[in-house]
């Protein structure tokens, strides 16, 4: 179990999915969490699941596109738990589209959403890491960055993970001297409540499973698969790893049955 006793985590997309998965496991195992999210009732729903007792959970609403809601997650981070160990930047959006429909407005909402949004939400965190002597950042990518998936058309939504891949390993060198660590995991089909933005309920209860095949492991991902992964980058015990993307992905990348 790793352990996080006096840490103070901020976890953006923190109100559902993943990023709940991740914080509560944060706060758990000894951290302080500040989540970030779009949506105030979620996120005051997912903090008392998170901790019941209010005390090492702090909720923010905001759009992380937007790089004040980045720097407003820092210093709330900063005021009530006294600084910043770990960046967990993890919200993203996602919805399959063919190239040719692709509007320009969409592909704003997903660059500015994915790869502007962790771009300045590392940016913010690095600079409060700087005065605690290093930190660690683990970022969620994408399968979708790595292989193109045909069932799934979404260019603009790779392109941008793309983006965020290239940002590990370049945040990697430039950080390293300042004993800041960064890293992503890219996962394939993990079943949390994204597709639920884009269909029906009825249509995820049809959809997903037919994924499961899709992945060599032979299930689709659960949040807990991705959060485990996040934690251990997250954690001293991956104190030697840095710029690296971590495919979390039931074996999809390493080829086809």
């Amino acid at each position: 179990m790793n352990n996080f006793s006096n840490k103070v985590a901020i976890v953006t997309g923190g109100s559902s999915g993943i990023g709940k998965e991740v914080a509560k496991r944060l706060v758990d195992a000894g951290a302080a969490v500040v989540i970030g999210g779009r949506d105030p009732a979620k996120l005051l729903d997912a903090g008392r699941e998170i901790d019941p007792s209010g005390k090492r959970v702090r909720m923010l609403a905001g759009d992380i596109a937007e790089p004040a809601s980045a720097q407003a997650l820092v210093a709330l981070a900063v005021e009530d738990f006294g600084g910043l160990d770990i960046l967990v930047s993890n919200a993203g959006v996602f919805n399959p589209k063919p190239f040719l429909d692709v509007s320009p407005q969409e592909y704003d909402w997903f660059l500015d959403t994915i790869l502007k949004g962790k771009f300045f939400m590392a940016q913010a965190a690095a600079k409060a890491m700087l005065t605690r002597g290093g930190g660690a950042i683990v970022q969620t990518g994408s399968l979708w960055a790595i292989q193109a998936i045909g069932a799934t058309p979404s260019a603009a939504y790779s392109a941008a993970n793309a983006g965020v891949h290239a940002l590990t390993r370049n945040l990697a060198i430039e950080l390293a001297g300042s004993k800041i660590r960064i890293n992503t995991v890219a996962p394939a089909v993990v079943e949390t409540p994204v597709y639920g933005t884009f269909m029906t309920a009825e249509e995820v209860k049809a959809v997903l499973p037919t994924f499961n095949a899709f992945h060599p492991l032979g299930r689709n991902g659960q949040p807990s698969d991705v959060a485990k992964a996040i934690l251990f980058l997250a954690s001293d015990e991956a104190a030697w790893i840095t710029g690296t993307v971590l495919p979390v992905d039931g074996g999809v990348t390493a080829g086809r049955n």
